[in-house]
């Protein structure tokens, strides 16, 4: 009975697909051919095995490797114009039949059916498969196309986005019926339209010509045309007689109330569409940073400024709200629970389309949000703040419309939406089990995205400022910080994150925040608001609560971990973060004792020589920590007692910098350096504390190593500071300021005349980069420091506090901060000025590097699975590939258990 059967099975049983796929990349008729015959026709069947061999994304990024396109490219350029053209040509074709999408083949009767036909000879056509395939193409040769390019772009202009020109009346003939279905006029095309037909032309009259859209421009409205496809990217219910093209948004949340279906195999397509858009937007990535301001990209500056006002709404609000209900979504069911199960990661590795949905729509809305180049650049308008710079519709449309969200459900949408993911990282970092939950894979992308949201829409910003929200969305940023903050490739999110920071700082609706208690789901490590018990208990919950006396406590707390605690290496993070800290301090109220230490901390460490005096910009950061004292002196002195008290013990560090000196602060280094090698030829002591099992406390020890890093802190200061803890921990035998002064005044007068006839360390040794500071830039900078209000509080309070030390030995330190809990200074300190904060200031060179960052964590993401842009020249940024760490056993089991059920997930996902 099975004499009957083909000797050899067709397509649909997968065994001639993997023979073909097989010999691709190696048979002379595979893709070696692309560069070794020279002017392929566009009819040649070559290219049909394009469409038909590959089944999934991975085949085509592993069987066409991009030497493959580069040396055709070298030796046979037309061939990759003629691939492009017949790939393109062949999607256009496509996406207009009525067989696409093609009907599902899962049931018996189909493969049944597909048996029968495979026996004849012939192979039913699955259209959605070549489309796929077409787009993949696309997706592996257009980011060669770019590097081979590189600046020029003299290959993609005539190949994309020269325009044909063909007789106005042969066009009108050639026109399908419902070719106009989905065109949107301009305004300004309608006010120029003319309503009579023009006149035929006479013998000698030239015929009137039109020009036909680009191959670019017909490939844009092609993907716009996919992404709201009703059988491939939408459900087929919301077809509308038979117009399979329906622009509805995809989810409820921004511009919809109800979701359009849900689908694995309508995420898995919108993916491959999604991507195809993403690789378009990388021409940028080729170009050197000087350059792209000059040299924009025409793909983004075509989706940005010719998109129609529909098309630009309806893919915003869709990508918005896939990525927004990621955050706030709860959902049910069985696959939902298993997800939730400890090291479910490791168990399955197969792709999750709707974390790789949610993942690629926020990298394609921070591209869009972000691309300021060439004619796309805000326009520049006058108010009351001056010139500001604004989008417009015509500059890019997505900046300007997410600009001009103004609904409260929209702002709550948004808002919740981001802290939502935030929280998804937060549980992640919290989990009782270590590495029980995985991180979230777009977590970046959420946080720069939501910068890109607070910088353009304002209304949303200040809604959020007056609301409880704003408090848990500043602690988890700062969290978040907090955790990558080690690790070097993180360091440009850091940076991203001060700015976060420093934008809303800017807003007074910040400051009154800063007196609210927060909630959030804060790891226990970074929660110092409370007890041990409080730490205990807060460790198993998803709330953490700050109360008002701690709340700026764990801010400023944050702000010193973050600067105190990276070595020195991103400066980048100094300025704006003690910006921030400056514009909030006038409404700081009650700052703990942990806090107001750690502020002075701070500038002690940034008033030291080493730091001072090695780059030119380093006397500003001094500049805005002034400032933020300033703030509290004038604002509310009585509701800060412990920072008055910490300003008035480290007095000497005030005082000193007022005289500072280009040759003593040399001097000062060098001094250090003889110590630090005195230190290292003694390392006995240390080895004989541990050997007694002696323990240090942290915190205490992070401050000594801030300190000695700091090589300022003169041990005059080191004592104060000491006596202060001591104190306040109820130290019976502490001693007074004044008499501590004392000691350390005799001891450095003594240090002083042993050291007068000793040198420096020479000033060229101290700058970096070339920088050499001297004694006329110090006089530049020192001048303007403003020292006056600190100085004279404390002329006016340090006598008192000595006073009432003096006289009351154990408990000196709590009456002392009584004291000043109810000091009243007016009669001596000037008015309060009007708060005016710093706002962060775009320039030319933070444009850049922002899009080099969200570039380069797009770059990232897209080395794996695929590897979309590897073995690729990227100009924009610089890419440092490490060592690849050695396989283990364990990786291979899981890796091929992942890969069958990722294979039986996808299947699946085709038959649904």
């Amino acid at each position: 009975m099975f004499s009957r059967l083909p000797q050899k099975f067709s397509a649909p049983f997968g065994l001639l697909g993997d023979e073909a796929k097989l010999a691709f990349p190696t048979q002379p008729g595979g893709i070696l051919k692309l560069a070794a015959v020279r002017n392929i026709p566009a009819s040649d069947n070559y290219w049909e095995q394009y469409f038909v061999l590959f089944d999934s994304a991975s085949d085509v990024f592993s069987l066409i490797a991009p030497h493959h396109i580069r040396r055709a490219l070298i030796d046979a350029p037309e061939n990759v114009a003629t691939l492009i053209q017949v790939v393109t040509s062949r999607l256009f074709n496509l996406v207009s039949d009525h067989t696409f999408p093609s009907t599902s083949s899962s049931s018996v009767t189909a493969l049944a059916s597909s048996f029968i036909k495979s026996r004849s000879g012939s192979i039913e056509r699955n259209t959605t498969k070549e489309v796929l395939n077409c787009l993949r193409i696309l997706q592996r040769v257009l980011p060669v196309v770019f590097d081979v390019e590189g600046e020029s772009n003299a290959f993609e202009l005539e190949l994309l986005w020269k325009k044909e020109e063909v007789d106005e009346v042969e066009l009108q003939n050639s026109e399908e019926p419902d070719s106009t279905q989905f065109v949107i006029e301009d305004e300004e095309d309608n006010d120029n339209e003319v309503q009579n037909l023009p006149p035929t032309p006479g013998p000698n009259q030239a015929k009137p010509k039109k020009q036909l859209p680009s191959l670019g421009e017909r490939l844009f409205s092609c993907i716009f045309d996919l992404l709201f496809c009703c059988g491939f990217t939408l459900p087929i219910q919301i077809q509308v007689d038979h117009h399979k093209i329906n622009y509805v948004i995809w989810e409820k949340g921004v511009g919809s109330t109800v979701d359009s279906g849900f689908s694995h195999a309508y995420d898995n397509n919108r993916i491959e569409v999604l991507r195809l858009l993403l690789v378009l937007l990388s021409r940028q990535i080729y170009v050197p940073p000087g350059s792209l301001f000059m040299k924009p990209s025409f793909f983004s500056l075509h989706l940005v400024r010719k998109t129609s006002r529909r098309d630009v709404l309806t893919l915003l609000c869709s990508l918005l709200n896939v990525t927004m209900n990621s955050g706030t979504k709860q959902e049910s069911g069985i696959s939902n629970m298993a997800g939730k199960l400890p090291y479910n990661h490791l168990v399955f590795k197969g792709e999750d389309p709707r974390s790789n949905l949610v993942g690629i729509s926020l990298q394609i809305l921070c591209t869009l949000l972000d691309f300021q180049s060439g004619s796309a650049r805000d326009a520049t308008t006058n108010s009351g703040d001056g010139q500001v710079t604004i989008p417009t519709a015509r500059t890019n449309g997505f900046r300007y419309f997410l600009m001009k969200l103004h609904r409260i459900k929209d702002f709550d949408f948004i808002i919740d939406g981001i802290i939502g993911i935030l929280e998804q990282q937060m549980a992640a970092i919290n989990n009782v089990l270590p590495g029980a939950r995985k991180s979230v894979p777009y977590i970046n992308e959420t946080i720069l995205f939501c910068w890109k949201v607070l910088e353009l829409n304002k209304k949303l910003r200040l809604y959020l400022l007056d609301s409880d929200k704003s408090m848990v969305l500043l602690a988890y940023l700062l969290t978040h910080a907090l955790e990558v903050k080690d690790k070097p490739q993180q360091h440009g999110l850091c940076r991203a994150l001060s700015y976060i920071v420093q934008t809303l700082s800017a807003d007074s609706g910040f400051g009154s925040g800063l007196r609210k208690s927060v909630k959030g789901q804060i790891p226990a490590k970074y929660n110092n608001g409370g007890t041990m018990a409080d730490f205990l208990i807060q460790v198993t919950t998803d709330l953490s609560y700050i109360s008002k006396d701690e709340k700026l406590t764990c801010k400023c707390q944050a702000v010193y971990s973050m600067v105190a605690t990276t070595s020195g290496t991103p400066i980048s993070l100094y300025p704006a973060l003690i910006i921030a800290l400056s514009n909030a301090a006038p409404y700081f109220r009650n700052l703990s004792v942990t806090a107001s230490t750690r502020l002075v901390q701070l500038f002690t460490s940034f008033s030291n020589p080493m730091f001072l005096l090695s780059d030119e910009g380093h006397p500003r950061i001094l500049f805005f920590m002034l400032e933020a004292f300033n703030s509290v002196i004038l604002h509310n002195l009585a509701n800060n007692p412990n920072l008055i008290y910490a300003i008035l013990s480290s007095h000497k560090v005030f005082e000193d910098i007022g005289t500072f000196t280009l040759a003593r602060g040399l001097r000062d280094i060098r001094r250090v350096q003889l110590a630090e090698e005195g230190r290292a030829h003694k390392p006995e002591n240390d080895t004989k504390n541990r050997r007694s099992g002696e323990t240090v406390d942290p915190g205490m020890e992070k401050l000594r190593l801030l300190s000695e890093e700091g090589n300022s802190a003169t041990e005059e200061e080191v004592t104060i500071e000491t006596s202060y803890t001591e104190s306040e921990e109820g130290s019976a035998g502490s001693e007074t300021i004044e008499q501590k002064s004392k000691k350390a005044q005799g001891k450095m007068r003594e240090r002083q005349s042993l050291s007068e006839d000793n040198a420096g360390v020479p000033a060229a040794s101290v700058g970096r980069n070339g920088f050499v500071p001297t004694q006329e830039w110090v006089t530049s900078w020192q001048q303007g420091l403003p020292l006056d209000i600190v100085l004279l509080m404390i002329s006016e309070l340090l006598p008192k506090i000595q006073e009432i030390q003096a006289s009351r030995k154990a408990t000196s330190s709590s009456a002392a901060v009584d004291f000043l809990a109810n000091v009243n200074l007016q009669h001596v300190l000037p008015s309060p000025p009007p708060v005016v904060a710093r706002r962060f200031v775009w320039s030319d060179a933070s444009i850049v590097w922002l899009t080099s960052l969200i570039w380069g964590e797009i770059y990232v993401r897209g080395m794996t699975p695929l590897g979309i842009w590897n073995a690729t020249n990227v100009r924009l940024f610089y890419v440092k590939h490490s060592q690849a760490q050695q396989r283990q056993l364990t990786d291979t089991v899981t890796n091929v258990v992942g890969g069958l059920l990722r294979r039986t997930s996808e299947s699946q996902a085709r038959r649904t």
